[in-house]
């Protein structure tokens, strides 16, 4: 896999993923009090296959985890990714 860096983009709700200095995907979110609505995550397609949604997705969960957010897995790739992991059931809301 290439080069991966993970950033929030707030101004966008959404944490974004590039791969050697490119956009490769993004998983939208909605905020509430105390808790963070993870509603949909894009891969685009050169980037499918590659890990990058999974590392996408886990920095999110981190990310709620270090902010002491609740999570709802609306968006059923989430879901699945907490379904793999368990160590993040703990975060559902």
């Amino acid at each position: 896999m290439a080069a991966t860096q993970v950033t929030d983009n707030p101004a966008h709700h959404r944490f974004e993923i590039t791969a050697d200095g490119e956009l490769a995907g993004f998983v939208e979110y909605e905020l509430s009090d105390g808790g963070i609505d993870l509603t949909h995550t894009v891969v685009r397609d050169e980037f499918e296959g590659k890990g990058v949604g999974g590392t996408l997705v886990k920095h999110a969960l981190d990310a709620a985890r270090d902010r002491g957010l609740r999570v709802t897995p609306t968006c059923s790739f989430v879901a699945d990714y907490i379904e793999r992991h368990p160590a993040y059931a703990d975060l559902v809301a």
